[in-house]
């Protein structure tokens, strides 16, 4: 497996995991490439062309992902906050990526089932018990 496939792997499984639609990758790639500038919620959906609701429920799932911090003490402001050089490598990649191959990427978010119905099988998945 050469260097580029496995980084597009890593990639791929990044957005399987963790992005729930293309409006989530796009606001964690604003933030990312205007870091380390801060946004409002309502500066973040007009920039996206969505409703200022619709924003702020983006970057609250982002949030919870831990893929961008609010700003302490200063409400529904948010920005990109790096938690290690590895998720920064892998965000980065994702971005080139996503520039390169955004019909295949988008289409990939698009085929997810949504983050309920993934919720929903999570809760009936069994492991196997430890002895």
């Amino acid at each position: 497996m050469t260097e580029s496939s496995r980084n597009n792997q890593e990639v791929d499984q990044f957005i399987l995991e963790e992005i729930d639609s293309v409006p989530h990758l796009e606001a964690l790639l604003l933030l990312w490439n205007s870091r380390p500038a801060v946004w409002t919620t309502e500066e973040l959906a007009k920039r996206l062309y969505v409703d200022t609701g619709v924003g702020r429920v983006l970057v609250e799932d982002l949030a919870r992902k831990r893929l961008i911090a609010p700003v302490p003490g200063v409400p529904e402001q948010y920005r990109y906050q790096s938690l290690s050089e590895e998720k920064d490598l892998l965000i980065g990649r994702l971005d080139l990526i996503y520039r390169r191959e955004v019909v295949r990427i988008s289409n990939m978010i698009h085929s997810k089932p949504s983050s309920a119905v993934r919720d929903f099988a999570r809760a009936f998945r069994f492991t196997k018990e430890r002895d």
